[in-house]
């Protein structure tokens, strides 16, 4: 199997694998497919290398559990990487699919105050057990969120540095197949 050089745009772990990341081919690379498993394990918590900039986009590939209850994923500021708090950690965008309410949720947390969830959405894209990927286009003003193709909704920035958007965290009822 070839391994793709590595991007500056590479998603690590916390214990520094790599991920490795092409504009041609979004998904992971490795040699050891026991790598994958356990790197790919939800709770997933990833760097961002260079953070967030207009032009980057991330990707996450998986299958929902078969009796899903809801999943979140959460683009963070790891600038502060000693005490690594959750509560006063910046949160750029957290993405909430609550499968009970069919509701896909937007939000943000800047200086440990959450701003107001979005909540419209045109569909709920997400079915149990089937795949599904997820795209976030990171603009100058805003997010823009695809699933399985499709441009869902918008979220503007509220986390004005986008370099500091630097953590990727995935919990929830999914399995994560590929993350680029």
């Amino acid at each position: 199997m070839a391994v793709a050089s590595m991007e500056k745009d590479a998603i690590n772990t916390e214990d520094d694998l790599h991920l490795n990341n092409s504009f041609g081919d979004s998904g992971l690379i490795s040699p050891d497919k026991e790598d994958i498993s356990r790197i790919l394990t939800v709770p997933f918590s990833g760097r961002i290398r260079g953070g967030m900039r207009p032009g980057k986009k991330i990707i996450i590939m998986g299958i929902i559990d078969p009796e899903p209850d809801s999943f979140d994923i959460s683009l963070n500021c790891g600038h502060n990487e000693e005490n690594d708090d959750e509560e006063l950690t910046d949160v750029a965008l957290k993405l909430s699919a609550r499968f009970t309410e069919r509701q896909f949720l937007r939000n943000a947390r800047v200086s440990g105050k959450w701003s107001e969830e979005e909540t419209p959405i045109a569909y709920f894209p997400f079915i149990p057990d089937q795949p599904f990927r997820i795209e976030i286009h990171c603009e100058h003003q805003r997010f823009r969120i695809f699933v399985d193709g499709h441009q869902l909704f918008d979220f503007y920035h509220k986390v004005k540095s986008l370099p500091a958007i630097n953590k990727i965290r995935i919990v929830g009822s999914l399995q994560i197949t590929k993350l680029g």
